[in-house]
């Protein structure tokens, strides 16, 4: 079997990821933080492409890394229409896509335009795995109280599938066999809910547990009276998104802070951040139902689970339904990797795109 050399690239907000694997080995990963006064001659998200994609390419020069040795590139996916898990093979419709008629603007629409270009020019294919916008719920998971409000897969599937693959084949089972709840806990938190191999239901960030800095799901008569009381609309969404949760209530969106108050004997502290893993139990509890309680293994990821005292506080109230395993870090670099490397083998095939244009 030859070795694949994959380039990934993940743009973010504030920083560029960018990493060069030998199959399933890093030759590096690097973290390129981007400050305000850095972007701030980029009026659009997608006036910065030439910046991050020779960002890239230095990048790979200076860590010794010769493009011309790449196999295949692979990028985090954007702000797509709902998709299919799995991959995409990026193509000219994907590119148009997140440049013209993206769900939303966020640096992430760069990946594939930027891996495209450099795989282009070598004679290689790039890919996308598993975007934010992955949409597998069942019909029935997608009704709300109201007819003209649907509930959206929006959540953290590149991670929570990349840690469904890593316990799948821990335990010798093919994913598509398994039936798992996995909460991702990071700056946002949502669960979801896998059967055979399929993302059918989802507890997003914006109707789920509160999270360092996201508040999730309010009591709805309280957020009617915040809503007419005479702020705008992104007022409230960046009220919601970033001064909730630990962040409203301890003043820092920092777990390890708040664990070092609990140390110092803040019992207030104690009280919020117990609660935080009260609420996400409570969620997970709610997802058990969905699988009728047929559930092989409860997955804890993402950052917070580094954290014994607050995996412990979710385990002890969960441990009923099924055992639980923690995967802690986000592993996005090594995420898009080994989904890229499942295609490459033969193991996965890629999903069609096609673009939605503008109503």
């Amino acid at each position: 079997m030859r070795k694949e050399r994959i380039l990934a690239i993940n743009p973010g907000s504030t920083s560029t990821k960018i990493a060069v694997y030998d199959d399933e080995t890093p030759l590096f990963v690097k973290v390129i933080d981007h400050s305000k006064e850095e972007l701030a001659p980029f009026k659009e998200i997608f006036d910065q492409y030439e910046y991050r994609k020779e960002l890239v390419l230095k990048t790979m020069e200076e860590n010794g890394v010769s493009r011309s040795t790449l196999t295949a590139v692979v990028s985090r996916g954007g702000l797509l229409p709902p998709v299919p898990a799995g991959a995409f093979e990026v193509n000219d419709d994907i590119v148009w896509q997140l440049h013209y008629n993206p769900q939303n603007e966020h640096a992430s629409n760069l990946g594939a335009p930027i891996g495209k270009a450099i795989a282009d020019e070598l004679g290689l294919k790039a890919y996308i795995y598993d975007p934010v916008t992955v949409d597998e719920m069942d019909d029935i998971a997608k009704v709300s109280g109201l007819p003209e409000m649907r509930r959206k897969s929006l959540g953290h599937p590149l991670n929570m599938r990349a840690a469904a693959h890593k316990y799948a084949a821990e335990c010798g089972v093919p994913y598509e066999k398994m039936n798992l709840i996995i909460a991702h806990l990071g700056g946002g938190i949502t669960i979801s809910y896998h059967q055979q191999g399929r993302m059918i239901d989802m507890v997003s960030d914006e109707e789920g547990p509160f999270s360092p800095e996201r508040t999730g799901g309010l009591p709805l008569f309280q957020v009617l009276e915040m809503a007419t009381d005479g702020r705008d609309f992104k007022t409230l969404y960046k009220y919601v998104k970033t001064k909730g949760g630990l962040m409203g209530h301890l003043g820092t969106n920092d777990a390890r802070a708040v664990e070092k108050m609990i140390a110092e004997g803040d019992r207030h502290a104690a009280l919020i951040y117990e609660a935080m893993a009260h609420n996400i139990s409570k969620f997970i509890g709610g997802l058990a139902t969905v699988a009728r309680g047929k559930v092989d293994a409860i997955i804890i990821t993402g950052g917070i689970a580094h954290s014994k005292m607050f995996t412990a506080w979710i385990e002890e109230r969960v441990s009923f339904i099924a055992p639980v395993k923690i995967i802690p870090g986000e592993n996005e670099m090594e995420s898009l990797v080994n989904g890229t490397l499942r295609v490459l083998r033969g193991q996965e095939t890629v999903n069609p795109f096609t673009r939605v244009e503008r109503p």
